[in-house]
């Protein structure tokens, strides 16, 4: 929604926070007056006169403080101060006369009328009415202790949830004193002429001179001394709404916001919150290069610092932060009814956190996802840079790099601009990229806020891409592999397809998902899906955690080596091994489980074989060489055997934390590889040792069907299991005698097969009378829409597909139902 006026404004507002125009206008005649306002005597519905940014902290004071919820004190210049600046000043006929001058289309003389515009408000003086009223709020804020403040700008069309304004006007930290007090008010005056507002104001339809500027002169919170960050209630990638999103570093705040650090992440989970568990359910370390502190011997009130070793190899915060300020963020979202995106500071002197700033967060907050746009890449190559992906998509374009705003005249229409940090007043340049690439910078950085507002994606934090990549060299971007994004050389090819999600036919038999990458989950769970019938544990474990449980559970036992030494440095913040393990694996399968709560999340028990597990740093001490793995030391086997059963422990633990501590009671688990009734027994009894015990809070294990036992004792394995899920890929494999590694027979592996399907329907029709789940998991069911119908008419109860064939898969099961009912009808 386009916003012209400051009416069209203050109505989205009043609307949104629900405010009555009486009211509103009765509580104007009350506050215009003044020239200055406590925080403590202001509300939202004073958007008009204090702006957006300032109304919200003086609404939380009012309605949150009492929640324990803290924000600093302070106070806030007023529109009507602002406005006498100008008209004593004669300002007003002058500004419009420059702002005339505009070309509005190309804005090619921006740069020339912005420096006008600033000239003429520098000029200006502060009136006497309002330097009384500023310095005797500010006299009783400051109570004579010589605090340092924060003088932030507020414009009253600021903040609200179509257009966040983001950077666009000026701030101030770490100042001290009266006169230090008014020049960054005047400041903050001639910021509203800053040529990345003037634009801003054009792009989304505000009159330059509807719009008022105050000033929110905020006492500093000492995080130069200890951390900051952004927080939002919403996954700002892919717009999931149930979780908090928390980014922090080392120093001031302003870092994180300007994306010049690679910050801290961590993600907790809403419900929990609700339910009094562990939230926290996801952690991911910064590089955190750089903290911003208070300045010392120089005028420059604040400045940029290397931060040391060990605060970029530890976390800004301890879990026990991160869980209250989730809370706090969570309290905060409840009262707007708006996600919301959140500054955060904790003070280094006394160790409280506090919340800075709330608006509404303006990317996904008004969202409703009907389609999606799906990309796969058609040629390989290896990425020269990764970073983290913002948006998810894939763009081919030259390289233009940017080091300031100097390079103005460098970029063109489809140029991909790479820098090492953007900032607000590139928005011009950026406008013209087809996608960002930095080597600084988080989700929450500048550079992620722009991408998202404009549609496009980008690559951030690489560290590197100003060095590896050189000015017209074409590159292609993708951003559609999960939580990295690539950066290739060449253009390369791909192929694009749109989606209609809401054409996806609903079906009886549930359609759910194979997953492995944890970091696609949150976007996934968009799909029509009825949950994730197989998760697989050995992508967690290869991909994130690389090391072998066994090398962790008994790393003291290990020989001095280049493993052990690979093993020391890859876990040095955990002093106890196996806790990193348990953190890591359950942290993974904690995103999905949070993905598609309340639905069920069935996770593999780990099924490497034994040469697979010989890859893992560690490996090849604690493994067998085998003549034939795929049918020797794995799955359920394993896990009681003195040889792996410390390492299956470690697995059990990780998955109790997720269900107990957490609270992810939609969490299943499934037993693979299971050759014997008698063998299933002694896992189920393995894992009761290890605090998974069947039943317990409602958790249900099942099996794999993979192997002829199976389902020839199909019957028994159901009295001791919740449910089977059928494995096509080994089940053919073992009914056929075919090695499905081998190429030289690969051609008769079917599942087709009259054999198989044989195999399929008793099992099938065996959990059917023992009254226990079963579902299958493979590709076949979205390849062959007679293999779908086949399942449909032994009365699956559902199918799960990798994400790239759901789809299809659900119009094949929709097809099959469709047939079945007319059979039946007939």
């Amino acid at each position: 929604m386009k916003v012209r006026t400051l009416s069209d404004f203050c109505h989205i507002i009043f609307w949104r926070f629900k405010v009555n125009y009486p009211h509103q206008y009765t509580n104007l005649n009350n506050l215009t007056m003044r020239y200055a306002i406590p925080f403590k005597d202001i509300r939202n519905k004073d958007i008009a006169i204090v702006g957006g940014k300032n109304a919200s902290l003086g609404e939380m004071i009012h309605e949150l403080g009492p929640l324990g919820i803290r924000i600093p004190d302070g106070f806030a210049t007023t529109a009507e101060a602002f406005r006498l600046f100008l008209k004593d000043n004669n300002l007003i006929d002058s500004l419009n006369k420059e702002l005339k001058k505009l070309d509005t289309k190309s804005l090619d003389n921006l740069p020339e009328i912005g420096k006008a515009c600033r000239k003429l408000m520098l000029s200006g003086k502060i009136p006497d009415a309002v330097k009384q009223d500023v310095l005797s709020a500010f006299k009783e804020l400051n109570n004579g202790q010589g605090f340092s403040f924060a003088v932030r700008s507020s414009a009253t069309a600021e903040d609200l949830p179509t257009a966040s304004f983001a950077g666009q006007h000026s701030s101030f930290l770490n100042v001290a004193g009266e006169e230090k007090i008014l020049e960054a008010i005047h400041g903050c005056y001639v910021s509203l002429f800053n040529d990345r507002a003037i634009k801003y104001r054009i792009d989304n339809g505000f009159d330059h001179m509807q719009v008022a500027l105050s000033a929110g002169v905020q006492r500093m919170v000492r995080s130069d001394i200890s951390s900051a960050g952004v927080a939002f209630t919403i996954d700002p990638e892919s717009g999931f709404a149930n979780v908090i999103y928390i980014t922090s570093a080392w120093g001031l705040g302003e870092n994180i916001v300007q994306g010049a650090v690679n910050p801290d992440e961590f993600y907790a989970f809403k419900p929990s919150i609700e339910k009094g568990k562990k939230a926290l359910f996801t952690r991911r370390l910064g590089a955190k290069e750089n903290k911003m502190v208070y300045a010392v011997g120089t005028e420059r009130p604040i400045v940029n610092v290397k931060t040391s070793p060990m605060e970029q190899i530890i976390f800004s915060l301890s879990d026990e932060e991160v869980e209250s300020l989730a809370e706090w963020c969570f309290q905060i979202e409840k009262h707007y009814k708006l996600p919301m995106d959140i500054e955060w500071a904790k003070d280094g002197l006394t160790g409280e956190m506090f919340i800075v700033q709330a608006r509404p967060e303006t990317i996904h907050g008004k969202d409703q996802k009907i389609t999606t746009k799906e990309y796969k890449l058609l040629s390989k190559a290896d990425p020269i840079t990764k970073g983290k992906a913002v948006g998810r998509s894939i763009a081919s374009g030259p390289v233009c790099i940017i080091h300031s705003v100097k390079d103005v005249g460098k970029v063109k229409d489809g140029d991909v601009i790479v820098a090492d940090i953007t900032n607000p007043d590139w928005n011009a340049m950026l406008r013209k990229a087809i996608c960002i690439v930095t080597n600084k910078g988080g989700r929450t950085s500048h550079a992620s806020i722009v991408a998202r507002e404009l549609g496009i994606h980008a690559v951030v934090g690489t560290g590197d891409a100003t060095q590896k990549l050189k000015d017209g060299q074409m590159i292609t971007v993708s951003c559609i592999e999960g939580d990295e994004g690539m950066v290739y050389d060449g253009k390369l090819e791909w192929s694009e397809k749109i989606i209609d999600l809401q054409k996806v036919p609903p079906t009886k038999t549930k359609p759910m998902f194979i997953l492995a990458d944890p970091s696609k989950a949150f976007r996934f769970s968009f799909y029509p899906n009825e949950g994730v019938g197989l998760l697989r544990m050995e992508f967690i474990i290869s991909n994130e955690i690389r090391i072998h449980p066994m090398a962790l559970a008994d790393f003291d036992k290990l020989h001095d080596s280049n493993d052990k030494k690979s093993i020391a440095a890859i876990t040095q913040q955990y002093p106890d091994k196996k806790k990193y393990f348990i953190e890591k694996l359950s942290e993974s399968v904690a995103m999905v489980a949070a993905a598609f709560y309340p639905k069920d999340v069935i996770v593999r028990m780990s099924d490497f074989k034994s040469n697979e597990y010989a890859q893992l740093i560690g490996g090849k001490v604690f493994e067998p060489e085998e003549e034939n793995p795929m049918i020797g030391f794995r799955g359920a086997s394993r896990y009681y055997n003195e040889r792996y059963k410390a390492g299956f422990g470690l697995e059990c633990e990780a998955m109790r934390v997720i269900r107990e501590d957490m609270g992810f009671t939609n969490v299943k688990l499934m037993v693979p590889f299971c050759r014997t009734v008698e063998e299933g027994k002694k896992v189920l009894e393995t894992m009761r040792e290890f605090g998974l015990e069947r039943g317990k809070n409602g958790l249900e294990v099942y099996v794999m069907a993979e192997i002829p036992s199976n389902v020839i004792l199909a019957k028994e394995f159901a009295e001791i299991f919740d449910g089977f899920s059928i494995g096509s890929n080994d089940l053919t494999q073992l009914t056929l005698g075919i090695d499905r590694d081998s190429e030289i027979v690969s051609d008769i592996f079917d599942e087709n097969n009259e054999a198989v399907k044989s195999m399929l329907s008793m099992v099938i029709q065996s959990a059917k009378k023992a009254k226990v789940k079963i579902g299958l998991c493979g590709q076949a069911p979205s390849d062959y829409p007679e293999f779908a119908g086949f399942l449909v008419d032994e009365g699956i109860d559902s199918i799960s597909f990798n994400p790239d064939a759901l789809l299809k898969g659900i119009e094949n099961i929709a097809l099959a139902e469709s047939k079945k009912h007319t059979k039946i009808k007939n």
